[in-house]
């Protein structure tokens, strides 16, 4: 399948599916009004699969590249789960690294935030992607099954659950004991959510497009923060200004960016709202912004 770009589709289009990606739509309501925009020849299921991720576009390093090792590692979670499952990526020659908690979207650990784990492997992190729907099986294979999964998990347990992967990265053998976490979308909302949370164990959060923490929290906050948000995402702009007037107000250290023009979910570059440029940019701020802030 050639990929699609978000020109190829009426924003209308894009926002159906943001709505639906979100649990804001059910399937019925989706296809009915996707409806509207199959015309001429173009099927509603012809469309449906144009807008789904393909996970061949976001292998950028291969699972047996030779820069790094890779693991399905256990870790406890004794307020969580009990017990969870994740993919540990690492550079394949060194012994102590500056760690990384990757936190996927709300839909478990699908191929993409594999993949993102195992780019932080070759710039020399130390990576785990836990898949929060461990006590269910894991991730099915698909996105949709995945987000109806996720849906059934308490979220103060999943986020108990990224809160452990924190601690257990802290306390790796490979670890320098500088730890990192980068999310996006349900993701983003876990960084700014740790980074209140557990502001003696993590050392610099990136939150992709995250629904921002109470402002009242704020003062909590010791990690500089990173912040990209999509110039066409309402919903999470819609709280930016708050959110980033208590940080200054609080004196917190953050840089934040709105990549003006993209959508929510410009990074993941498995389906049509991902953009080149807006990606490439913020991944390169991103690497540079964890190389400096976990510097031992």
């Amino acid at each position: 399948m050639n990929r699609k770009q978000a020109s190829d589709f009426a924003p209308e289009v894009l926002e159906l599916y943001d709505d639906y990606a979100h649990g804001r739509l059910d399937r019925r309501e989706y296809v009915k009004r996707l409806g509207a925009f199959a015309v001429g020849g173009l099927t509603v299921e012809a469309l449906m699969s144009s807008l789904r991720p393909n996970y061949a576009w976001a292998e950028q390093v291969k699972p047996d590249d030779a820069r790094i090792k890779t693991e399905m590692i256990s870790y406890p979670s004794p307020q969580g789960a009990g017990e969870m499952k994740g993919l540990l990526a690492r550079p394949a020659e060194g012994e102590k690294f500056p760690a990384v908690l990757v936190v996927h979207e709300n839909r478990g650990l699908n191929p993409y935030i594999e993949d993102v784990a195992r780019r932080l492997a070759v710039d020399g992190f130390l990576a785990l992607a836990p898949d929060a729907l461990t006590p269910l099986g894991g991730y099915p294979g698909n996105d949709d099954e995945g987000r109806a999964m996720q849906a059934k998990r308490d979220s103060n347990e999943m986020t108990q659950d990224f809160l452990a992967a924190a601690k257990w990265l802290d306390a790796h053998d490979l670890s320098t004991g500088k730890v990192g976490v980068v999310g996006f979308c349900y993701g983003g909302g876990i960084v700014n959510q740790l980074v209140v949370l557990a502001p003696d164990v993590i050392d610099a959060g990136v939150p992709f497009y995250g629904r921002q923490p109470d402002v009242a929290d704020v003062p909590k906050i010791k990690a500089p923060l990173l912040i990209h948000n999509a110039g066409l995402d309402a919903r999470i702009l819609a709280g930016a200004p708050a959110f980033e007037k208590a940080l200054a107000d609080n004196g917190k250290s953050f840089e934040s960016f709105v990549y003006e023009g993209v959508n929510h979910g410009f990074h993941n570059d498995t389906t049509p709202r991902y953009d080149e440029a807006a990606a490439k940019l913020a991944w390169e701020r991103t690497i540079a912004f964890f190389k400096k802030s976990l510097a031992s």
